[in-house]
């Protein structure tokens, strides 16, 4: 990246939209309080419905070159923050190799909405109902924050505190998530319980990233939760599962794990009781699809419509 000194800051502190054409203006723009748009699903539907006004100034980041892209970077793959939801359910190295995000983006809105939302929109609106964000912390993200004094790398625990609120200062933007090279026989899937087909947001959801040994035994687990807490919860005190075979067994104990630990609230789409119930059910369905991914079989994207789980029925 250019040094961003060079950019005239003051330069935009009157200009109410900036389209940039670069990381630097952007952050230019965003120094002298702009704030970023690349899909603007989230801002333009938070303002109509009286949840914030538009602000005063803003700054389109669509056009960027890079943050757009899907690389691999040495054992990196980097996913550029204006990526879209429907490029990341179709494009190879998501599909195959972190497929629970591919399940997750596959989920979000209509195609129209998936057609222009970005990853990066999504992860720092903050939701604890966001379908990205569990498979992003099973998967190991860093998100890539950048500003006029540099960049930092933080995890999703790290960014996210509280329902729709982040640690990033209004001065960053999100340029990438960064996601590690996976290991031979992992898989991983992201289920959710949803009311309806489309533009819904999850009631509870779960995704798993699945490890297993040379005699198909739990190597490695990793679980997150959506919508039960004030952000996405992580689930503890898996190890116990750790050379096990998912059987019938371990994927109840999953659920009663992960049941434990949710700590959901009642409103008007579904109560506590019912969501530390359900949650755990996605737990065991993500879990018991992953491991099966990591067996080798073939599972299309997302797990939800492949497998008709995750909806209640329609009547």
């Amino acid at each position: 990246m250019n040094n961003p000194a060079a950019a005239d800051t003051a330069s935009y502190n009157a200009a109410p939209f900036t389209i940039a054409d670069n990381v630097d203006t952007a952050l230019a723009a965003m120094a002298a309080g702009a704030r970023p748009i690349a899909g603007g699903t989230d801002l333009v539907v938070g303002a109509r419905q009286g949840k914030s006004p538009l602000p005063t100034m803003l700054v389109a980041i669509d056009r960027v070159p890079g943050l757009a892209e899907v690389r691999v970077d040495e054992e990196r793959v980097v996913l550029g923050s204006a990526v879209t939801h429907a490029r990341l359910m179709t494009d190879e190295i998501v599909v195959g190799d972190y497929t629970a995000l591919a399940d997750a983006a596959a989920l979000v809105g209509s195609p129209a909405t998936r057609n222009v939302g970005t990853l990066g929109g999504n992860v720092m609106n903050g939701s604890p109902a966001m379908d990205t964000g569990a498979p992003l912390v099973v998967l190991g993200a860093m998100i890539e924050l950048t500003s006029q004094n540099g960049v930092r790398l933080l995890s999703p625990a790290e960014l996210w505190t509280g329902p729709g609120t982040t640690a990033a200062t209004s001065d960053e933007l999100c340029t990438a998530c960064i996601l590690p090279g996976r290991p031979e026989r992992s898989g991983s899937a992201y289920v959710r319980l949803e009311y309806r087909r489309a533009m819904e947001i999850a009631v509870v959801g779960a995704s798993a990233s699945v490890r297993l040994d040379d005699s198909g035994h739990l190597e490695h687990l990793s679980v997150a939760l959506t919508a039960v807490a004030p952000t996405i919860v992580e689930v503890h005190s898996l190890e116990e599962l750790v050379g096990r075979p998912v059987d019938e067994r371990l994927l109840t104990d999953v659920a009663r794990i992960a049941s434990s630990q949710a700590q959901p609230i009642s409103d008007l789409r579904a109560g506590a009781d019912y969501r530390s119930h359900t949650v755990g059910v996605m737990a065991r369905r993500a879990v018991d699809a992953g491991a099966r991914r990591a067996a080798g079989q073939h599972i299309a994207v997302p797990v939800n419509r492949a497998e008709g789980v995750g909806r209640t029925e329609q009547r």
